[in-house]
């Protein structure tokens, strides 16, 4: 398949440039900052969202939504990294639709997914535990409990968790924490009884939380997909949201090269312009051969997602590295060639930094995916 976006993504990819731009710039994200907003993102921004058809991008028509891929959900997430806009684009109609599409019933589906399309739910998925990704030591235990399950344990890095209205929580119905099987995923409700929320503001200024269960009961109707089973349908709903991610760090990388040339053209030393100097014509050169390999290898795994889900984990390995790694050398270019201002705070630079940095960590870093990879190839 060409490495090209078609004629109706490429409409998808302005409709959105010309929604988030104009709404979403970074400004934006430094006043909710500043403000320390207690939802940290706009509700009549996502409330335009949904009008748009983005929340529903990824829901069937059926339930509602538009019907479309991987593709179309990371061109969407690509201009969102352009801004840095904070929305629950990525937990609620990447992560949590994904989620109910591959593993929920039909009275699951009917009951959520045309709420995510028309803006009204919010989901988040509650995966890691520690400070790194690592989905397969979970051990949030759920243990059955007359008709369903009580669950107890902690979960730390939820995205968008503080503003969910509805958890889909990875815990451990058996075997040990490392253990593929034994891994089952629940739909639960964040008001129920012994649910502790408190919101973490990661350093780029985008949600998070840490939520505590504490012998929260769950009936087996909430169960997302089969008991002990969960372990498959995780990873894929994981390799969705990494190239989410992915893309979303091609969009930000796209934009710290653009505004670093642009200085480049317009700053003077020693009366000349910055950009003459030939060894700063080389690394802006290597950036961005750096930036289009990325986006082949992101445009590949999204590809690839869509038309090949069950092979599709080496790809999304090497686009989440590829990506991880080309918007840590796109953040550090732009503010060494920004010199001494690209430090500061009023600078927009140090916001994208900041943001490459939490993407990095999102669903496993370079080195997570550099070694899963080598699993997959048996190296």
């Amino acid at each position: 398949m060409p490495l090209v976006l078609t004629e109706e993504q490429s409409m998808l990819r302005d409709s959105a440039r010309g929604l988030i731009s104009d709404k979403a710039p970074v400004s934006h994200l430094r006043s909710l900052r500043d403000s320390k907003d207690e939802t940290g993102f706009s509700r009549e921004l996502w409330k335009a969202f949904a009008e748009m058809g983005f929340s529903g991008l990824l829901v069937p028509e059926n339930f509602g939504g538009s019907g479309l891929g991987c593709v179309e959900a990371g061109i969407v997430m690509e201009e969102i990294g352009r801004t840095l806009m904070p929305s629950p684009f990525l937990s609620t109609a990447v992560l949590a639709v994904s989620a109910l599409l591959r593993g929920g019933s039909d009275a699951q589906k009917s009951a959520h997914l045309p709420k995510i399309a028309d803006g009204s739910l919010l989901a988040a998925l509650a995966i890691d535990e520690g400070a790194k990704h690592r989905p397969l030591q979970i051990n949030l235990q759920a243990v059955r409990s007359g008709n369903g399950f009580k669950l107890n344990g902690a979960k730390a890095l939820v995205v968008d968790g503080h503003t969910a209205d509805l958890l889909i929580v990875a815990a451990r119905t058996g075997g040990a924490a490392g253990e593929r099987n034994g891994l089952t995923l629940f739909l639960v409700d964040p008001k129920a009884k012994g649910i502790a929320i408190e919101r973490t503001v990661m350093v780029d200024a985008h949600n998070a939380a840490r939520i505590e269960f504490s012998s929260v009961e769950v009936d087996a109707d909430q169960v997302l997909g089969e008991v002990d089973q969960g372990g498959a349908l995780l990873e894929g709903v994981l390799n969705i949201g990494r190239g989410a991610v992915a893309s979303e760090m091609v969009g930000l990388s796209e934009e710290v090269f653009g505004r670093t040339v642009t200085y480049l053209k317009e700053r003077k030393q020693f009366g000349k312009l910055i950009g003459e100097f030939q060894a700063l014509q080389h690394r802006a050169s290597q950036l961005y051969v750096d930036i289009e390999i990325t986006r082949a290898a992101v445009l590949k795994a999204l590809q690839t997602l869509d038309g090949d889900f069950e092979h599709a984990g080496a790809a999304v390995a090497v686009a989440k590295a590829r990506a991880g790694a080309t918007a840590t050398l796109a953040v550090q270019e732009g503010v060494q060639m920004h010199g001494g201002m690209g430090m500061t705070d009023q600078f927009d630079i140090g916001f994208f930094m900041k943001r490459a940095r939490v993407c990095q960590e999102l669903f496993g870093d370079s080195n997570y995916h550099a070694d899963q990879l080598a699993r997959m190839k048996g190296y």
